[in-house]
């Protein structure tokens, strides 16, 4: 478990669900999106070049709807572009997963899966995906997910 001070997300978003595999259309199509549309670099002030995969604004859990924010931490919500979504996401105790393998074999889908069938006790606050430098090489990722849980 790790305690995590809150931060600032700006990026692009959608909502979806995990309902007749919605999400399994949708997030890629924010991926798509988020490179085609070079987000990263229309993002002001980020901190650094790493992304963030936040899940959020559950409407319950992960059965029913939540919204999905593509983007990079920044240091406050200030400048949120047109078109963009800022989001602070909240201090809170992480449950870390990684995964780990080639992207073209599901590896984090996969992960997702794993952790959803652990019964963690979690909060359905926000929970993220990080990309950082070992995700860099598709064949070979390696990709932090955090997962908000109670307090024990």
């Amino acid at each position: 478990m790790e305690k995590m001070e809150q931060f600032a997300i700006i990026g692009i978003a959608v909502r979806t669900t995990n309902e007749n595999e919605q999400a399994t259309q949708d997030i890629p199509a924010l991926w798509n999106r988020f490179f085609s549309e070079k987000v990263a670099e229309h993002i002001p002030g980020k901190t650094d070049d790493t992304v963030y995969c936040v899940y959020t604004d559950y409407e319950k859990d992960h059965t029913q709807p939540y919204t999905v924010i593509l983007g990079c931490r920044v240091p406050d919500l200030d400048h949120i572009p047109d078109g963009m979504t800022g989001k602070m996401i909240p201090a809170a105790t992480y449950s870390k997963h990684t995964a780990k393998g080639n992207l073209a074999e599901n590896v984090i889908y996969h992960e997702w899966i794993k952790i959803i069938q652990a019964g963690l006790p979690r909060t359905f606050t926000a929970d993220f995906e990080v990309y950082g430098e070992k995700a860099m090489n598709p064949a070979a990722v390696e990709v932090d997910i955090f997962i908000a849980v109670k307090q024990p």
